[in-house]
């Protein structure tokens, strides 16, 4: 990893051009910088966010080759050649170990929390994006603010989401991955597996931003791929 300082807004808009988002940044602490991040001090998340950024995707040759995980291919590519192009370590939530925090480190990047069905909210995008990677920058490089605030869910006082999906999946006891899957293999679960998640559709926050049919029905078909091999 070449150790040169790299402004902010380059970085940002360098990864932009590639379709994709990017979705904050935050600093390392001392005690985390080891191992395979010993040279990192700086990461900066991507991702999509609503339907920005599915449009790279859907045009790339990795959704029409027919091959296996064309999305996680996608990533690694794009995301690779950025961190060739800007001297940065490419880190990714999938794959081999060591398995990155990406959960944890949104929260660090962004205003988003845990909603009651697992699944981050962000104040303006909902339930409706996702992170695909990240950058890891020697450089101690300007970071973006983002002003603190409560979790939309807080104040919902409803949560039509834990009553939207037609199996119970999402209770107080965490989330029945087993008979959602079941749900989506059965005729009755085509709703959810052509247009989105019903329980991920019922939250009214950002829900402008929810994603289209195709990019809806790849991302469970997606997840039921996952099952079948695991």
């Amino acid at each position: 990893m070449r150790k040169r300082p790299t402004p902010n807004g380059t970085v940002f808009s360098a990864i932009e051009r590639t379709g994709l988002v990017a979705r904050g940044a935050f600093r390392l602490a001392e005690a985390e910088r080891a191992g395979a991040l010993a040279g990192v001090q700086t990461i900066v998340l991507i991702g999509m966010a609503g339907r920005d950024g599915w449009g790279a995707f859907a045009a790339s040759p990795e959704a029409h080759d027919g091959l296996d995980d064309p999305l996680d291919r996608f990533s690694r590519r794009v995301i690779g050649a950025l961190a060739d192009d800007l001297g940065a370590l490419a880190l990714f939530p999938f794959g081999e170990p060591p398995y990155w925090p990406f959960q944890q480190w949104a929260r660090r990047a962004e205003p988003v929390h845990p909603s009651p069905i697992g699944l981050l909210i962000h104040p303006r995008y909902g339930l409706w994006h996702s992170y695909r990677g990240a950058l890891g920058f020697a450089s101690a490089l300007e970071i973006p603010t983002h002003e603190a605030s409560p979790s939309p869910c807080d104040s919902c006082a409803e949560r039509p989401c834990l009553s939207a999906c037609p199996v119970c999946a999402f209770s107080a006891r965490g989330y029945d991955v087993a008979a959602c899957a079941a749900h989506l293999r059965s005729v009755g679960g085509a709703d959810c597996t052509g247009a989105g998640c019903l329980a991920r559709r019922a939250c009214p926050v950002g829900a402008e931003h929810a994603y289209g049919r195709e990019q809806a029905n790849f991302t469970m078909r997606a997840f039921l791929r996952a099952q079948d091999a695991g």
